[in-house]
């Protein structure tokens, strides 16, 4: 396994142009190795009273957990949303060329 912990870190998007904003400035910044794109999705949350639907995309950001306060501070500084959903989530294993593949891919 490599040697440093690393997270997924996940993110909505009200749309597709923010996604790949967003996307494209972490990976061109090595803060995320690879940052995966998702449409389609619906989320039904409560905000201000009201409960709201709307369309969203999903990034799925890997990335190690010495990156995560700047890939924090990246999304909140150029994400469109007063609130933006930022979740990290710690992985404890995975395919070990492939998590080596992330290590590389950040330093």
């Amino acid at each position: 396994m490599s040697e440093l912990p690393q997270s997924l870190v996940l993110c909505t998007c009200p749309d597709q142009e923010t996604a790949r904003k967003l996307a494209d400035q972490l990976v061109a910044e090595r803060l995320a190795a690879c940052v995966n794109i998702v449409p389609g999705l619906e989320s039904v949350y409560e905000w201000q009273g009201k409960v709201e639907r709307d369309a969203e995309v999903l990034l799925i950001i890997k990335t190690r957990e010495d990156h995560y306060a700047r890939v924090e501070k990246t999304i909140q500084q150029h994400h469109p949303y007063e609130l933006p959903e930022i979740l990290r989530v710690s992985l404890d294993g995975g395919l070990q060329d492939y998590l080596q593949w992330i290590d590389n891919a950040l330093e």
